[in-house]
């Protein structure tokens, strides 16, 4: 940590499965987390392809890591971050990774780092595999740092509500985790819900729907009541109306059956 608190962060940029495009867009997003104190990226620098980087390099002081392809087929890069990796884990130094990649092959070193306690925030395009996505405590799709938004990412523009009700999936997760997060009141904090949300979907992310803040997602959405007070914002399950009318009429049935019972008994007894 540093001396005002902020986390320690190990950029490592896997070059053959990254976007030099985004990189700053990227770094500003690090800086959320803590402090970039080390920023490495990894490849065959020899190679043509890779001569787009030399401007983004220059301009954010990221240490280029040279590493030549031995063999036609195979990439040694891969094997030359995850050593890094392993190195700096070991220093004690940090207190989280980010690893740039849309490679499969980092997800037994994201968990490995996570099993020493560290945390990992992934960062790469939407074809990235699920189990690299959910071996990071966070995992950010490149494609919300594009601008105009890339045609293949999801989704490229704002969704409306009836849009976004839509997908099950998303109006499960926002269910359960108001449920989760919420007290005796019924509300629950934006910030628990938050949380979990990530925790329980690591690439969770408002702005993959085009909103830039959950709150705004939640209210878009038409499912919450969204409360500020004080600064703080809290959300609740909206009550139907249909839910309203139901729940009076079946207390009246319960309570008025007593009395049917006794005007019953009393016409046989007649």
């Amino acid at each position: 940590m540093t001396a005002d608190g902020s986390a320690y962060f190990a950029v490592l940029i896997d070059a053959d499965n990254a976007d030099a495009s985004v990189i700053k867009q990227l770094l500003a997003e690090v800086s959320t987390f803590g402090v970039a104190s080390v920023k490495r990226i990894y490849g065959d620098w020899t190679t043509p392809q890779l001569g787009r980087w030399k401007d983004t390099l220059l301009a954010h002081s990221i240490q280029p890591i040279q590493q030549f392809a031995y063999t036609s087929g195979k990439n040694a890069t891969d094997s030359a971050m995850i050593i890094d990796a392993m190195d700096l884990l070991h220093t004690g130094t940090f207190d989280g990774f980010c690893l740039v990649s849309s490679d499969s092959d980092f997800t037994r070193l994201a968990s490995r780092i996570r099993e020493a306690g560290k945390r990992v925030i992934g960062f790469g395009e939407e074809k990235t595999p699920r189990p690299f996505v959910t071996a990071c405590d966070q995992f950010v799709h490149v494609s919300i740092f594009r601008s105009p938004p890339d045609p293949e990412a999801l989704p490229g523009a704002r969704l409306s509500g009836p849009q976004l009700r839509q997908d099950t999936a998303l109006v499960r997760q926002l269910r359960a985790a108001v449920q989760a997060a919420s007290g005796e009141s019924g509300q629950a904090d934006l910030a628990h819900v938050g949380s979990l949300l990530v925790k329980q979907t690591p690439d969770f992310d408002a702005r993959r729907y085009g909103y830039p803040k959950l709150s705004e997602l939640a209210e878009a959405i038409g499912l919450f009541t969204v409360t500020r007070t004080a600064g703080r914002v809290g959300l609740a399950p909206l009550v139907s109306a249909k839910a309203n009318a139901k729940g009076p009429k079946t207390g009246t049935s319960a309570s008025s059956r007593p009395s049917a019972r006794k005007a019953a008994e009393a016409g046989t007894r007649g």
